[in-house]
């Protein structure tokens, strides 16, 4: 695997493969402290393409508190391990100063899908998203990016961006990898002590509720919602910002759920 850190280097490397080896690129963005559902991003990655670049770079347009910048895990090593181990072929990881060179003042903002769910508690995240993504469409020049389910709204937010400015790039959403209880695997799950890590399984059990009153034939979006609700309730522990069942593309909110439809379920952590 090579490592390179230079968007220059980065820009070579991948005009390279295209021009000599009419190489398809995919391109696996992250922000490092990677688990098994970065990895499977690597493997469906690897099933679409003939090479693979995974980005590892933790991007400060997108935290809307220093703090909380500050603390995101970083073990570059480790990843990099990893990363090899899974067979990538590049290990892209620039510092700040590559990415937002000389003050840079343009960004990308995609209106509408940044505004609802988590946009409307973190104000500029997804404008930060999206230039970032941008930027890594345009030095990496992938044929295809793969990104998790488990941030959903980012995923609508990067395919509409994606058709709106006419990239050529397939834009594939990974199942969402979770652990033996339920819980999705994230990277700031380490931050989680025993008792927050046991009480953020109530998203899952949440979930569950809500699939289990449409396995009963429930479509009425507002009862589904109830019931998912109820479930968040039980955990005192829990802080429910949203709960809503949305249209996949638009993120709208439904009265009656079809075929195609998004559970959006979201806890912040409350203090004991």
């Amino acid at each position: 695997m090579r490592a390179i850190e230079q968007v220059s280097a980065m820009q070579a490397w991948s005009r390279e493969a295209r021009r000599r080896d009419g190489a398809r690129i995919a391109l696996v963005p992250t922000m490092g402290a990677l688990h098994d559902g970065h990895l499977s991003l690597v493997e469906i990655a690897r099933r679409h393409a003939d090479v693979v670049v995974t980005s590892v770079f933790v991007n400060p347009m997108q935290f809307d508190r220093a703090d909380d910048f500050a603390r995101y895990p970083r073990d570059l090593e480790h990843d990099g391990g990893l990363l090899a181990a899974a067979g990538v072929d590049v290990l892209f990881a620039p510092d700040a100063k590559e990415m937002y060179p000389d003050a840079a003042e343009t960004v990308v903002t995609v209106d509408r899908l940044s505004e609802p769910l988590c946009g409307a508690h973190r104000p500029g995240h997804f404008r930060g998203v999206a230039t970032v993504v941008l930027k890594l469409f345009n030095i990496v020049q992938p044929h295809v990016a793969v990104f998790g389910e488990k941030d959903y709204q980012q995923l609508a937010l990067i395919r509409r961006m994606v058709r709106d400015l006419h990239l050529d790039i397939d834009v594939v959403g990974a199942p969402i990898v979770r652990e033996a209880d339920g819980l999705a695997m994230s990277s700031r799950n380490r931050h989680l002590d025993r008792d927050e890590r046991a009480a953020a399984t109530c998203l899952a059990r949440a979930l569950g509720a809500a699939e289990e009153c449409v396995a009963a034939g429930e479509r009425d979006a507002a009862a589904i919602v109830a019931a998912a609700t109820a479930e968040l309730a039980r955990e005192p522990r829990a802080r429910v910002e949203y709960v809503a069942a949305v249209h996949p593309e638009t993120l709208r909110p439904l009265v009656r759920l079809r075929q195609l439809t998004v559970p959006a379920v979201h806890r912040e952590r409350r203090s004991a």
